[in-house]
């Protein structure tokens, strides 16, 4: 069984990061968006325009994502799902998304959310900086080699 990545690609800042990663360990890669993406031309590579329902790439994600595979996103909900399904989620920014911080993480952004929506002045996210990018390889690196060593996170059989 194979470990596949899995991309929420339609805001990401490290897909070129990520097929270099996924290309020197050999592992397939979804590029997920809502619509048509460019990615490189390559067989480990496959591009899927999800539709551009709401949420319709998270869904696409979520359905597929098993044991043993790793997500890519910023996207908390859909973090929070992969999890659940068994997953390694990391952040372009490098953080981790666990079975102990998603409850948490989960929290606070439905709290900023309903503050947002209440008219507080919340503020955004920190823009994404050099050394992000740093964290995020570094982060996925460490992801695929605990995968490919500890049998507690061997992937499972896929289905078709």
């Amino acid at each position: 069984m194979t470990t596949r990545i899995y991309i929420d690609a339609d805001a990401c800042p490290v897909k070129d990061e990520i097929y270099r990663v996924a290309a020197r360990f050999s592992l397939p890669v979804s590029v997920v968006a809502g619509n048509f993406i460019r990615v490189p031309d390559d067989p480990l590579i496959e591009r899927i325009a999800a539709g551009s329902g709401m949420d319709a790439a998270d869904d696409w994600i979520a359905e597929r994502v098993q044991k043993g595979d790793i997500v890519i996103t910023a996207d908390v909900p859909l973090a929070s799902r992969c999890v659940k399904a068994g997953a390694a989620v990391i952040a372009p920014n490098g953080k981790p998304f666990t079975e102990q911080s998603i409850g948490m993480t989960l929290a606070v952004r439905n709290l900023m959310t309903d503050l947002r929506s209440s008219g507080e002045v919340t503020g955004g996210p920190k823009s994404f900086a050099p050394r992000d990018r740093s964290a995020f390889l570094s982060a996925l690196d460490q992801t695929i080699r605990r995968i490919q060593r500890d049998p507690a996170f061997a992937p499972a059989p896929k289905q078709s």
